[in-house]
């Protein structure tokens, strides 16, 4: 079975929940390394594994051999996280209000709302043939 693997500011796992420990220790020691506040750690962390757990789950389809990846760099007093996943993408302009009254007693939907409401800027990018990029950016300073 495939396992983790970390290149510079990168990390690559297999498309499986088991993996999202590591990428919260991977990110979670780079942020501390650029000298982040705890409290954007804790936002920037939760942000990432939601991104992450929607591309193993409905991105690559829990499927070993696709993998997910992510990068972050520093730059221009922002951090910015860059998922990759190998799915087919997704329309986020489909995705329902979970404040919307008909579905607030829905148990799934609000990953990508907890996100937008964590980070300063959410970008998708759908690469046909090529799976969905996310990049999510928080001010630093």
């Amino acid at each position: 079975m495939k396992k983790p693997t970390i290149k510079g500011n990168s990390i690559h796992i297999p498309s499986s929940q088991e993996y999202l420990s590591d990428v919260d220790s991977f990110l979670e020691g780079i942020l501390r390394g650029y000298g982040v506040m705890e409290e954007t750690i804790a936002d920037i962390a939760i942000s990432v594994t939601e991104i992450v757990n929607n591309s193993i789950i409905h991105g690559n389809r829990s499927d070993l051999d696709k993998e997910v990846t992510v990068s972050i760099e520093r730059k221009d007093g922002a951090i910015e996280i860059v998922i990759g996943d190998e799915g087919n993408g997704f329309d986020p302009t489909a995705v329902q209000n979970p404040v919307d009254e008909d579905n607030l007693m829905r148990e799934v939907g609000r990953g990508i709302f907890i996100v937008r409401s964590l980070m300063d800027s959410v970008k998708f990018d759908f690469l046909p043939g090529k799976g969905t990029r996310v990049t999510l950016s928080k001010k630093i300073s």
